[in-house]
C-alpha cells in the first residue's frame, strides 16, 4: 500500500500507521460508481489484514467534493430487481464493511457529500468536515431513496425527526448545521482539514488496537437489532483482559511510561 499514481480510482498513502484512501475522480466530483465501490472495498480488506495500518482516513480529491453522490448514469435504466441488487451489493461490499471495520475510520469531508457520498461518510466512525462542506440525501428528487444505508444511519446520528426532514426535503445543510445536529463531529477551515484529521488519527493510534476494535464492536452492538449492547460490552471487556495490549497498558501505567502496544 505505497503511494499510487494519480490515475488510480483510489489513491493510497500510508504514513506512520495512518492509511489515507482518496477517491480520485475530481472531474466527476468523485462520484461513486461500481468500479470505485469495488476498489475501495479491496482497499478496506487489505487495510484490515495489514498490521502496519492502525487508522483509516477516507477523503475525496480536490477541494470541491468529498463524494458528490452516486454515478446516476450507471443505474438510470435499472429494473426494480437490479436496483435492489445494487443497494444490497453496495451495502455488503463497502458501506457495512466500513462501519464494522476493526480499525477506526475517519471521513475527511471536503466540499459536497451528497447521496452516496454522505452515506459513505456516515459509514465511517468519525466525520470531520471543512467549512465549505454541503451535506444531503437528495435521492427523492430523482424518484428513488437512499440505498446504501442512508435512511438508517442518518436517523441514528441525528434522530428520526431531523433525518425525515433532510431525506424528505432532499435539501442540503452546511457543515456547521451538520455539527449542531450530530452528523459531523467537528468543522474546520478547509486549509487545515487534513491536518486536523491527521492529528485526531495520531491521537487514536496511540491507544491499544485490540481495545479500539472492541470499543467499535461494542458501540455498534447497541444499534443492531436483536443484539444486547450491554452484554456485548461485558463480553468484549472481559476479552480485553486476555490481550497483550492490556498487560502492556496496565504495566506502562504502573511504571509511569508510555505504552508500546503490540496490537494483540
Amino acid at each position: 500500500m505505497n503511494d499510487s499514481n494519480q490515475e488510480s480510482l483510489i489513491v493510497t498513502r500510508i504514513d506512520e500507521g495512518i492509511l489515507t484512501l482518496t477517491i480520485n475522480r475530481p472531474k466527476q466530483l468523485n462520484a461513486l460508481n461500481s468500479a470505485v465501490i469495488f476498489e475501495l472495498s479491496k482497499e478496506i480488506d487489505a487495510a484490515e489484514k495489514n498490521s502496519d495500518v492502525q487508522v483509516i482516513v477516507l477523503t475525496g480529491s480536490g477541494k470541491k467534493a468529498f463524494v458528490a453522490g452516486a454515478d446516476i448514469v450507471e443505474f438510470a435504466e435499472f429494473s426494480p430487481e437490479e436496483g435492489k441488487k445494487l443497494a444490497s451489493l453496495g451495502q455488503t461490499m463497502l458501506f457495512n464493511k466500513i462501519e464494522t471495520a476493526t480499525k477506526p475510520v475517519i471521513a475527511a469531508v471536503n466540499g459536497f457529500a451528497l447521496g452516496g457520498g454522505l452515506e459513505l461518510a456516515m459509514a465511517a466512525h468519525i466525520r470531520i468536515a471543512s467549512l465549505n462542506a454541503k451535506l444531503g440525501l437528495p435521492e427523492v428528487s430523482l424518484g428513488v431513496i437512499p440505498g446504501y444505508g442512508g435512511t438508517q444511519r442518518l436517523a441514528q446520528l441525528v434522530g428520526k425527526g431531523k433525518a425525515m426532514e433532510m431525506i424528505l426535503s432532499a435539501g442540503m445543510i452546511g457543515a456547521e448545521e451538520g455539527a449542531e445536529c450530530g452528523l459531523i463531529n467537528k468543522v474546520v477551515d478547509q486549509e487545515i482539514l487534513m491536518e486536523t484529521v491527521m492529528d485526531l488519527a495520531k491521537k487514536i493510534k496511540r491507544n491499544a488496537p485490540t481495545a479500539l476494535s472492541a470499543a467499535i464492536k461494542s458501540v455498534l452492538a447497541g444499534y443492531t437489532d436483536g443484539v444486547n449492547g450491554f452484554e456485548v460490552e461485558v463480553g468484549e471487556f472481559g476479552k480485553c483482559f486476555g490481550t497483550d495490549d492490556f498487560r502492556e497498558g496496565t504495566r506502562a501505567f504502573i511504571e509511569k511510561r508510555h505504552a508500546k502496544f503490540p496490537g494483540k
